[in-house]
């Protein structure tokens, strides 16, 4: 009985572990691999705005200065950064010369667009969603020209 008890635990333990080995990452928790990527979506109410390789949009914070971030802690878990392992590559509509990089104070590297630090949002769930679009009137898409919309 014993036994028996504790094969099925282990069972459980086991599928409990695999399920969340397969489930998909949220941005906050992607380590960059490579060189990070960002593209140029758009849509009705907002035009035309920077996202990820992945459709993910990307937002600049206003009281970031230039090629520095001032988002760590609490504020990085709700507004994770783009970092990149290598020079950003510039998608289709993106101005090459715009992209940069800046180191944070944990060592990675954060991409940046006209120095402005990029982020995600951590509300925005699937690629096209913008819920951070002025969140406390300091978060804001960032268009191809390298300025909040």
């Amino acid at each position: 009985m014993k036994n028996k008890l504790l094969f099925s635990s282990l069972i459980i333990i086991a599928l409990i572990l695999s399920a969340c080995a397969s489930a998909t990452p949220t941005p906050s928790a992607i380590q960059p691999t490579g060189p990070a990527t960002v593209n140029v979506s758009q849509n009705a109410t907002l035009g035309s705005f920077l996202v990820d390789s992945k459709g993910m949009t990307l937002y600049l914070y206003t009281t970031d200065t230039p090629n520095t971030s001032n988002c760590y802690g609490p504020c990085a878990t709700a507004w994770p950064p783009l970092l990149t392992n290598g020079a950003p590559i510039a998608g289709s509509g993106v101005t090459g010369s715009l992209l940069g990089t800046t180191t944070r104070t944990d060592g990675t590297t954060q991409v940046t667009y006209n120095g402005w630090p990029l982020y995600y949002f951590q509300t925005d769930k699937v690629a096209g969603d913008t819920s951070g679009e002025n969140v406390q009137g300091v978060w804001f898409v960032i268009t191809p020209a390298g300025v909040k919309k």
